[in-house]
């Protein structure tokens, strides 16, 4: 009797639900295309059944208090907004979906485990239902001398995401 032996890689990206971006269309196949614009902050964007509204960001050395918090490895980045559910049933938002970039386009995480020393963050998790918003912050542990250029926001780990401009 033969085995059927399965091996699973746990450490790809794919296996940790991540999937590749599509590739950008270039001028040559579409001319007279102009690149679309980047929402900024105060706009409202939508990624699935939730919007986004990025409403200002903020700099730390340090979240929590002198008894309970965390120091940020360079320093930390908050980025204040607001989310609501656009859809018909409840939706989960998980501050770790969303992503940051740099000028260079290098991408960096949420910092889930500094977020939860925040009072007014709800991004380790929160249920919202149809109709509701929440005022959320969105907490990145990044170099002191990196520029962020853009946030991408998801209303699930597997959506394609909506970029806001920071600058």
């Amino acid at each position: 009797m033969a085995r059927l032996g399965i091996r699973i890689n746990a450490g790809s990206r794919q296996a940790a639900g991540r999937r590749s971006r599509p590739k950008k269309k270039t001028t040559s196949e579409e001319p007279n295309a102009e690149e679309p614009k980047t929402a900024g902050i105060g706009t409202v964007v939508r990624d699935g059944d939730f919007s986004f509204k990025v409403t200002k960001t903020e700099q730390l050395a340090r979240v929590g208090n002198e008894f309970l918090g965390t120091d940020a490895q360079g320093v930390f980045l908050l980025v204040h907004v607001t989310v609501k559910n656009i859809g018909d049933e409840a939706g989960s938002f998980f501050g770790a979906n969303q992503k940051l970039f740099d000028a260079k386009g290098r991408e960096y995480e949420a910092s889930s485990e500094a977020a939860i020393y925040l009072k007014d963050s709800k991004s380790l998790y929160e249920k919202i239902n149809p109709g509701n918003s929440v005022k959320d912050v969105v907490l990145f542990d990044i170099p002191k001398n990196m520029k962020p250029t853009e946030i991408e926001l998801h209303d699930s780990l597997f959506s394609q995401g909506v970029r806001v401009s920071l600058t």
